[in-house]
């Protein structure tokens, strides 16, 4: 390691602005901590989407089973 040299003082700057950035750091996590919980408490009181989905689908169903009743009606009474 010639003409390398390695100076161990540190100044109060470099300590603070390490301090200042671990604090915001530790801002920033707090954070998206927060915004999680918010996440996650939004999401368990809503309805699952895939619950949502098969009744929409059994609702379909049952609207098709009507349309083809209707349209069945609709054939007898043109015969």
């Amino acid at each position: 390691m010639s003409g390398f040299k390695l100076d161990r003082t540190v100044g109060i700057g470099i300590i603070v602005t390490l301090a200042i950035q671990s604090a915001g750091a530790l801002m920033w996590g707090g954070a998206a901590e927060a915004r999680l919980q918010i996440l996650e408490k939004t999401t368990m009181t809503s309805p699952p989407m895939a619950e949502r989905m098969a009744r929409m689908e059994e609702q379909m169903t049952m609207a098709r089973q009507s349309l083809e009743r209707i349209e069945q009606r609709l054939d007898a009474e043109n015969n």
